[in-house]
């Protein structure tokens, strides 16, 4: 017996990441799983995004814990995407319990000379792709007076970083937009809460680009020219699965009075940020 079992869970950003690792732990604990990926590229995104290979490796690690998996194509910056999934989610299942609002992209440049393109792709992305997320299930959730909705944010967003104002703005947005939608739904039975973990060991910091970034004197810097500065930035790096842990307590029954909340994860990086 699980403690998600009969439950449903839709993922987006399930390719790889966190997203992944939230839909095999789920699984195992008995949910079923819808999820999604853009399975493309961006233009202002310097490192390659989730592929069709890597959502269907999610597919086949949850269905080895004995629960079903659908992963679609979805692009978080189109409602009509979203709504299709949320409708294919109800049209196998019959309901949507769990809603994971987890894609999302990074990307770097100072504001004085960042491209409008950047900007707006990652607010499109980080920012109104929630909301995208957000509108396509909660009318469900609330005929059903139930649901539990959890949205990545970042460390980012209370703390801020060079580079990064864009990334740093959207994450910003999404705490507001999770209490704010807390506060509607609440007498519904629906709790909606954010997770903002600091550096997770993912993709979106292991690319060139990010290398790059961190270490400027060097040419072509290496995974292991960069781990020392990473491991040197308060608590280094934490796996996509200390974020899910996190995520499982604000899905479960003993998760219910928190609502509304932006759940830092840190390790104590942020223990002299009073934002």
């Amino acid at each position: 017996m699980g403690k998600f079992d009969g439950k449903v869970a839709l993922i987006t950003g399930g390719a790889r990441g966190q997203g992944r690792a939230h839909a095999v732990a789920l699984a195992r604990e008995g949910a079923d799983i819808v999820t999604c990926d853009i399975a493309g590229e961006l233009e202002s995104v310097p490192y390659p995004l989730g592929s069709e290979a890597e959502l269907a490796r999610t597919v086949d690690l949850v269905e080895s814990t004995g629960r079903r998996c659908i992963a679609l194509m979805g692009d978080v910056r189109s409602l009509q995407e979203m709504e299709n999934v949320a409708a294919r989610a109800r049209e196998e299942f019959g309901r949507i319990d769990f809603l994971l609002a987890n894609a999302g992209i990074a990307s770097a440049s100072p504001l004085a000379s960042m491209e409008a393109l950047q900007w707006q792709e990652m607010i499109d992305v980080n920012l109104t792709g929630v909301f995208h997320s957000f509108r396509a299930v909660v009318p469900h959730m609330i005929e059903q007076d139930y649901g539990r909705i959890v949205a990545t944010s970042s460390i980012v967003a209370r703390m801020g970083a060079k580079n990064s104002a864009h990334y740093a703005a959207a994450k910003w947005g999404v705490i507001g937009l999770v209490k704010s939608l807390a506060l509607e739904v609440a007498e519904h039975g629906i709790t909606v809460n954010a997770v903002l973990p600091a550096g997770v060991n993912t993709t979106m910091i292991h690319n060139r680009a990010t290398y790059r970034l961190l270490r400027p004197d060097l040419e072509d810097p290496a995974r292991e020219d960069v781990l020392p500065v990473l491991e040197g930035q308060g608590p280094g790096l934490m796996e996509p699965e200390d974020v899910t842990a996190a995520v499982l307590h604000l899905l479960s029954d003993t998760g219910g009075f928190l609502n509304g909340e932006a759940m830092t994860l840190s390790a104590g990086l942020s223990a002299s940020n009073a934002g």
